[in-house]
Order: C-alpha cells, then structure tokens, then sequence
C-alpha cells in the first residue's frame, strides 16, 4: 500500500473559490481510491476495527475481559478509556504527519475515526467538560498546534475547554522510557488552572488525547483532576500502542 497522501486542509474564510473547491471529490489517503472521502469506508472497515479492550487503559484483551492484569492489580484514575484503534500501520504514519508535520487537515478525518467507536457519543454526552490534554509551552511553539486540541474541537466543539488542565513544565521526553520511569518523569508536570478548581467539584471531566503508549501521561493528569474534586474521569484516545508481548 503507497504511503498516506495529506488530506486537502479546508479554512474558513477562503472564499467562493475555496468553497467550490471543498466540494470538488477528494482522494483516500490510504488506498489512493478517487472519488472519495479522505479516509474511505472500506479502509475504516478494514483499519479501524473495534476490538475487546480493557476499561481503564485501553489495552486490547481478550473477548469478554472487562479489564487487564495490570489494571486489576492497580486500578488507574481513569474511570473509562476508550481507544479507536491500535497504535501501528496505517496510524502511525497519519498521525506522524497530523503531529510532526504540521499537516493540520488531518484533524477532522482522524476525529471521525474516533467517532466510529461505540462508546464515544456516550462518553462525549455525559462529560461536563471536554479537555484536550495540554502541551509544555516550549513543546507547543516547537510544534506549532496542539494535535489534542484540535482533535478536541472537532469532536465537541462547544464544550472543549484548553484553559483548565495546564502543563506548566517541560517534562523530558518519554520516548524509551517504561510506565514507572514515565511516571516519575511526569510528576509536578500537570496542574489545575487555580482560579478554576471550585469548578472542578462533582464534575465528570473527559480527556482527550491523540496516542496512549503506557498510560501514564494520561493516568497522572487524571489524578491530578480527581485530586482537585473531580467525580468521573474518563478518556478518549485516537490510538493506542500495544502492549509489548513475552
């Protein structure tokens, strides 16, 4: 299969000529098939099939296994999370472009991927709030957009809130590093807007995220929510790297 072509980056603003050209038939990105949607029905069926996966942390298991070893061992802060799909081909390389590459028109094809799972409209509906998980600044001006952000807004617009969950601190990278390393690594890294937290009490808080490789990038910022008054914390990732077999 050739690699993913960029899917066209539509603008508000751009006029009569931009308009007419949204509605002009796009390509799959994937299998390259023409005319079609950017990510066509028959590489979603093939792609991002729903499979049994682990309440908590998301982690594939096995048909009629609510949760996973580690998760019954030491249960998470995440009350639910769900994930689209695993973490590999053809993800990675759509979502390497979408993050790295700075090819924002990836955000609406890839938020759909994630609405397809079944439990999403219901996780979307209950949360009071919808919160992208936050990037470190100097991580943010590196890259330009926050992927979780703008994942965020397609998904739930209205009720996105990037001004509550706050990364003051630049955590070194995670890459290489096992769940208790990424744990340490992270600890002071999140914290709660301070003039917000009365808000925070009660409230059901959905995080949003683009990749869940350990867990513990999204496991310490639950904690910190919940330790601030939160009643339910629950996630929403794009994808979800496997977990290491032996």
């Amino acid at each position: 299969m050739p690699p993913p072509a960029s899917p066209r980056l539509r603008l508000p603003g751009r006029g009569l000529f931009g308009r007419l050209l949204d509605r002009l038939p796009s390509q799959c990105a994937l299998c390259r098939a023409w005319p079609g949607d950017v990510l066509c029905d028959a590489c979603l069926e093939r792609f991002a099939v729903t499979v049994p996966r682990c309440l908590q942390c998301a982690v594939a298991v096995p048909p009629g296994q609510r949760r996973c070893g580690a998760c019954l061992r030491e249960p998470p802060p995440l009350d639910e999370c769900v994930a689209a799909c695993d973490y590999g081909w053809p993800w990675n390389r759509c979502i390497g472009r979408f993050k790295f590459s700075g090819e924002a028109g990836w955000a609406a094809p890839l938020a759909a991927v994630l609405a397809r799972h079944p439990r999403t409209a219901a996780l979307l509906a209950e949360a009071d709030r919808v919160l992208p998980m936050p990037l470190a600044a100097e991580r943010l001006r590196e890259r330009g957009f926050n992927q979780a952000l703008a994942l965020a807004r397609q998904l739930a617009p209205a009720r996105t809130d990037a001004q509550l969950l706050l990364r003051p601190v630049h955590s070194p990278p995670q890459a290489g590093l096992d769940r208790a390393q990424r744990l340490r690594n992270l600890r002071g890294a999140f914290c709660v807007a301070p003039a917000r937290l009365a808000e925070l009490r009660g409230a059901h808080l959905l995080l949003v995220d683009d990749v869940m490789t350990t867990g513990a990038t999204l496991f310490t910022a639950a904690a910190v929510l919940r330790q601030a008054g939160a009643a339910r914390v629950t996630a929403l990732v794009l994808a979800r790297t496997p977990a290491p077999h032996g």
